[in-house]
């Protein structure tokens, strides 16, 4: 049994920078890929930064440039830098991942493709 644990959220003003964290166990051996979503009250969740087992990435539009995946395979660990927050980055924080290649020529937000999901945490931008 995969578990995910998210950490790092918290509250910061515009502009400022957070680190999350998820711990990974149970895996037999590390995930091919793994990402960060969030979800707002009322919205679907959605994927803003992936990584493969490879060092690949993805990134939303709206977090491209602001924001940086990365991951520690030897500690199962995955992470995202979040530098010049804004309002609208405020959300539930999920850490997910999915232990398969993903099919030829789909995209890696599709959260369907996910095994495992964290709790998440909360992060909130205020001016």
């Amino acid at each position: 049994q995969v578990r995910l644990v998210e950490s790092g959220g918290g509250s910061v003003q515009v502009g400022g920078s957070l680190r999350l964290s998820c711990a990974a166990s149970g895996y037999s051996d590390s995930s091919y890929a793994m990402g960060w979503f969030r979800q707002t009250p009322g919205k679907e969740r959605e994927g803003i930064a992936v990584i493969d087992k490879d060092g690949n990435t993805k990134y939303a539009y709206a977090v491209k440039g602001r924001f940086t995946i990365s991951r520690d395979n030897a500690q199962n660990s995955l992470h995202l830098r979040m530098n010049n927050l804004k309002s609208e980055d405020s959300a539930m924080y999920y850490c997910a991942s999915r232990d398969r290649s993903f099919p030829l020529g789909s995209t890696w937000f599709y959260r369907g493709f996910y095994n495992s999901w964290g709790q998440g945490t909360q992060v909130t931008v205020s001016s």
